[in-house]
């Protein structure tokens, strides 16, 4: 432990042997700070996430400077899906130790990799979005969005939540237990899982009542007596005297007496009501029958003039259809129009029927012209789709040109660059796919392009620089 007054290494005493500075105070602020600390790891070690955060929070108001306990922090951010709150501790960690800091590699880990710098803003951005959802009561579509952020970072505490919250509303309590003991595996101790796991499971498995059975108690009075919760019910014993003759005659004038009145009384009403029944029924299924014979009739006119039609659009189709290529662009564009609304998630489907249409018109014969309706499809389907088809060209191509295969790097860079004319890293990476490939011409008129479009950028710099190693290799 190093003084705070003149930077001395402290000994036992209760005063700095360097300085003379009283440090017992400060001595009880380390070791506490350092009791969270620990506090807070064991917790982690376990996985009681909640409790850890505590622990360490505590840990950082005695010494803010523990950077141990700081990191510590950052990770279990991370590792609940709080990936801003982990940056935040990990970013003023290397503010207060710049050098020897683990943080350093923490922070590279996720800025070095584009794709899950992405997945991170998509994930904020698609939980604000079902948020709000909440509070306009779309439920449906929070929970559409909440799915989506799941499948973007699984360990997200508080999406997991979420929508297991929206699930417990609409009723729906296994998919909310599912989704519970998904956060605990994750967060073994957090109190808002458990208080909704208790909900759920006391609605899964509801306490049984407990059933009060009478008891019968036989006396030596001729009746039977037993309790029925708080009151006793008496009932009269069959009587042994009885003589079996008089009970066997008995029950043979009942059961005569019971055919006689179902001959003659209760009979006839049946069967006249059994006659109704099978009347009503037979008018049903007769309405029943005409109804579907007009709906045949209707159906066989609705195919004869579908069959029709179909022959006339042919031979339409048959004229309009020529060397142009100008069907198959069509075709593209319908196709990759009906993928959305199929899948809107399905990037790499709409963007291989969007390179058809791309293809189309490198067929197509000068001067030949869209249609107005065929344009204002494209531009709104690349309004709705703009921003995923670029990052998932500048994807491809950027792991493509990490594996040094440029000629799947060049094409995919081009179309993220065509989507997004603002993507200068698309663009600056093409640029060395050219290079790098041996194109040096193109290379140079693709770097003139980033220094003209992004100047006093890095990407312009670096594009200088490639520029000017192309020129003095000449």
């Amino acid at each position: 432990m190093i003084c705070y007054n003149c930077g001395c290494r402290l000994s036992e005493h209760d005063f700095c042997t360097g300085c003379g500075a009283d440090v017992s105070l400060y001595k009880k602020i380390m070791f506490m700070s350092n009791r969270f600390y620990n506090d807070g790891l064991e917790k982690a070690t376990v996985r009681d996430l909640s409790g850890a955060i505590v622990s360490l929070r505590q840990s950082l108001k005695f010494n803010k400077n523990n950077i141990d306990a700081r990191n510590l922090l950052g990770l279990v951010y991370f590792e609940m899906g709080e990936a801003v709150s982990a940056l935040s501790e990990w970013v003023i960690s290397k503010n207060l130790r710049p050098k020897k800091n683990i943080a350093d590699d923490y922070i590279n880990m996720i800025q070095t990799n584009q794709s899950r710098l992405d997945a991170i803003n998509q994930t904020i951005k698609k939980y604000n979005q079902a948020l709000l959802y909440c509070y306009q009561d779309s439920q449906d579509l929070a929970v559409i969005q909440l799915k989506k952020v799941l499948s973007y970072n699984p360990k997200y505490v508080c999406a997991h939540q979420l929508l297991a919250l929206l699930y417990i509303n609409t009723e729906e309590w296994e998919k909310a237990h599912k989704e519970l003991l998904k956060c605990s595996q994750i967060d073994a101790n957090n109190t808002t899982t458990l208080r909704y796991l208790k909900e759920v499971e006391h609605m899964l498995v509801p306490e049984e009542a407990a059933k009060n059975v009478p008891k019968k108690k036989a006396s030596q009075d001729g009746v039977m007596r037993y309790q029925s919760g708080n009151e006793t019910i008496i009932q009269p014993m069959n009587m042994k005297e009885t003589k079996g003759a008089s009970v066997l005659l008995n029950l043979g004038i009942g059961v005569i007496i019971g055919i006689a009145i179902a001959c003659f009384l209760i009979l006839p009403g049946r069967i006249q009501n059994a006659k109704a029944d099978i009347n009503d029924q037979l008018r049903v299924v007769s309405e029943q029958s005409d109804a579907k014979t007009a709906t045949i009739d209707e159906l066989e006119q609705k195919a004869q003039k579908l069959t029709d039609d179909n022959a006339k659009l042919t031979e339409e189709l048959a004229a309009y259809q020529d060397t142009t290529g100008t069907v198959m662009v069509s075709d593209g564009l319908m196709m990759a129009v009906n993928a959305y609304l199929e899948n809107p998630e399905d990037i790499e489907k709409i963007a291989s029927y969007l390179e058809t249409i791309d293809a189309g018109e490198e067929e197509e014969e000068a001067g030949t012209e869209r249609s107005e309706a065929f344009t204002g499809l494209y531009d709104k389907l690349l309004e709705l789709m703009g921003d995923e088809l670029v990052n998932y060209y500048y994807n491809a191509g950027y792991e493509s040109y990490r594996a040094e295969n440029y000629d799947e790097a060049i094409p995919n860079l081009q179309r993220a660059w065509q989507y997004d004319n603002t993507k200068s890293e698309a663009l600056f990476y093409l640029g060395n796919c050219y290079h790098r490939s041996g194109e040096d011409d193109k290379a140079k008129e693709t770097y003139a392009q980033v220094i003209d479009n992004f100047p006093d950028t890095d990407f312009a710099n670096r594009s200088e620089t490639a520029l000017a190693e192309i020129n003095n290799a000449e």
